[in-house]
């Protein structure tokens, strides 16, 4: 925390090391984050790297009042929201078109286990909120009220979502380990 507020000190004075050292200490947790939420690893990317140059623009202006991790967290969350929100306004508008990606690695996608695959289609058929909740709480180690903050909803709603989300996990993954 401490290190955190000397370096956005420093950020807002134009120390280029400072958010070299923000990103390099933030990206791996905020990348996990983003691809829970999104999915696909290309738009994660993106998302987080689209967080850290509005971060960067906004540095000299910037007044950290919680925790970094935090603020960049929100930051990311808020993206994949509005990328989310882009996506389901032009399926309404007819440019339902998917979106086919190609790995470069081959090898990394053959490795790639089964359960793995089968976690993230579950996932994918949550509800937004509830696949929110659960990533945010168990990929980002963010605790509930944090999340019910970030989400602007009671706390109450925010362990609702997390348990709902964690009973329909159970139950898709062992409709699917029974076929």
């Amino acid at each position: 925390m401490l290190e955190d507020k000397l370096l956005v000190l420093r950020c807002r004075r134009g120390d280029k090391d400072a958010m070299r050292r923000i990103y390099e200490k933030y990206k791996d947790y905020l990348l996990t984050l983003a691809r829970g939420l999104q999915g696909d690893r290309t738009d994660a990317e993106d998302i987080v790297h689209d967080a850290f140059v509005a971060f960067a623009r906004s540095a000299r202006q910037f007044r950290l009042t919680g925790t970094l991790r935090g603020y960049l967290a929100t930051c990311v969350v808020n993206r994949v929201r509005d990328k989310i929100r882009a996506q389901a306004r032009r399926a309404e508008a007819g440019d339902a078109t998917p979106k086919v990606r190609h790995s470069n690695n081959p090898a990394r996608l053959a490795t790639e286990s089964e359960q793995v695959m089968q976690l993230r289609q579950a996932l994918s058929r949550l509800p937004h909120e509830q696949r929110e909740v659960v990533i945010l709480h168990v990929k980002g180690g963010m605790k509930f009220r944090e999340i019910a903050r970030l989400q602007g909803v009671s706390l109450s709603t925010t362990h609702g979502r997390y348990r709902y989300g964690l009973g329909k996990l159970r139950s898709l993954l062992n409709s699917e380990a029974e076929k």
